[in-house]
């Protein structure tokens, strides 16, 4: 097929001007980046009919452009545009302001600012990321064949914002038997991973200036920047070994309270039945709700797991949020709120205004993959690979008690530990970098800054052997270093 031009040149001047005219027009189209480098050009035959010029017209353009090396000719092939290094960039008319008035305020600074992708080794420390080895590929791929075969057979039509019944019924099932979380197909919203279901509960649930909510200090961040986005006021709380402090709500008088209690981000903690029932307690009597973010609950090691919050939940305070990006992979962008019977009419209404449509295709798949068991089978076998992990984790920290004093932790796809001299800080995390790779600080999931300075390891995509060997090599650094 002949390459066509990105725009339609204007060759309306005098014939004596059109190959000048035909040189101009490219050449700016070239360095405004409109045709790029590698493109390649109509031929001249083609180029003179489409334009209706005579061919020596195009041919003299051309000839132009690659004396002045923007046009690389190619023998027996079409020429093409050359990779113009020192093209001149098309400045604006004047400075770009630091705020533009057409901007929402909340997004003229914004509250997340835009981070480099780091770049790091396939096996590391990265946090949030479960390993594609050990997922069965061949089976999703056998029944995402099988939805397309259902699918060609049936008319088009728009499926329904909340997610498809079926996936909805599916959820309800897994969250049951894996969390005991008590709910039924009706109660589930499925949404495009956690991060829609925090801007949902924050449109539904914030009244902007007016609205107070609790959040972890250290805690997820896209979790903040949602209830910030629409003017909540957020109230940083402390974290500890029992998670989130909730004697320290105190008198603050929140509205919300947003809690990670079965394995708090970052830090690992979980929040003990005590504080539990306390933050229960203190929802019930302020007519609170809370939003429970169980990201990585399936993946639990040791004794039995402590009860989700909507689990204890008695008087519909608790919106049980989950993803399946840890659980089976981040690509798949789904996840779901589970809400308490006053909110799911509201809620629905607020998913059909944001996303009035929902995904049938890959729901329809993740609807058989949960049904037909594969998804309970892929957790347990992922779960004892995470435990081998975790526990060469655990092991290379207690080698490295000298630095390091482990979180306690018994669930998720990651572990945390407190650096025992916080004046070396800066040291020991230059060392990180370089032997740990993906580790990162807690301080990058802080609001202020914090008094104990920590480290969290991901084991979710590094073998148990180079998680060895990496903490050896930082020991070896950090031993070096104190001579």
């Amino acid at each position: 097929m002949e390459p066509v031009l990105p725009f339609a040149p204007d060759l309306t001047g005098a014939a004596g001007h059109l190959a000048g005219s035909l040189h101009q027009q490219l050449r700016a189209a070239i360095l405004d980046g409109r045709l790029a480098a590698g493109a390649a050009l109509p031929s001249s035959r083609t180029l003179s009919i489409e334009l209706k010029v005579a061919r020596n017209t195009v041919v003299t353009a051309y000839d132009l452009l690659v004396a002045e090396g923007y046009v690389m000719p190619r023998r027996g092939a079409k020429a093409v545009v050359a990779d113009v290094r020192g093209r001149a960039m098309r400045k604006p008319d004047a400075p770009l302001p630091v705020e533009d008035a057409r901007l929402a305020p909340f997004w003229r600074t914004p509250f997340m600012p835009s981070m480099a992708t780091r770049e790091l080794p396939e096996r590391s420390f990265r946090l949030g990321v479960g390993d594609h080895r050990h997922f069965p590929h061949a089976l999703w791929r056998r029944l995402t064949a099988q939805t397309l075969q259902a699918f060609s057979k049936q008319p088009f039509r728009y499926a329904p914002s909340e997610g498809l019944p079926p996936l909805r019924a599916a959820i309800a099932q897994h969250v049951a038997f894996a969390r005991a979380v008590a709910c039924t197909a009706d109660d589930v919203i499925v949404t495009s991973g956690a991060q829609q279901a925090f801007d949902l509960l924050a449109r539904l649930l914030v009244t902007p200036g007016k609205t107070r909510v609790a959040v972890e200090n250290p805690g997820y961040p896209s979790l903040r920047a949602a209830f910030a986005a629409v003017g909540a006021e957020l109230v940083p709380m402390r974290v500890d070994d029992e998670g989130l402090c909730v004697e320290c709500l105190g008198d603050n008088d929140v509205d919300i309270v947003m809690v990670t209690p079965s394995h708090q981000s970052p830090t690992g903690a979980a929040l003990s039945l005590r504080r539990r029932m306390a933050l229960l307690d203190y929802a019930r009597s302020r007519n609170a709700v809370i939003i429970e973010d169980d990201y990585d609950g399936e993946f639990r090691f040791g004794g039995r797991p402590l009860d989700a919050l909507q689990t204890l939940d008695r008087d519909g305070i608790v919106f049980y949020v989950g993803t399946f990006s840890k659980s089976l992979f981040p690509a798949l962008r789904k996840g779901f709120i589970v809400a308490p019977p006053w909110a799911r009419a509201p809620l629905a209404q607020v998913k059909q205004c944001v996303d009035s449509h929902s995904d049938a295709i890959t729901q329809s798949v993740l609807a058989a993959f949960i049904r037909d068991g594969h998804m309970a089978r892929h957790v347990r076998k992922m779960r004892g690979i995470y435990a081998e992990r975790r526990a060469a984790l655990f092991a290379g920290l207690e080698a490295m008690d000298r630095w390091l004093d482990p979180i306690p932790s018994e669930a998720g796809m990651h572990t945390a530990a407190r650096l025992r001299d916080p004046g070396g800080a800066d040291r020991f995390f230059r060392l990180m970098r370089e032997h740990a790779p993906g580790a990162q600080s807690i301080a990058e999931y802080a609001m202020a800054p914090l008094a104990e300075p920590a480290v969290v390891f991901g084991y979710g995509v590094i073998d148990a052997d180079e998680i060895s060997a990496r903490l050896a090599s930082l020991k070896r650094a950090l031993e070096s270093v104190a001579r």
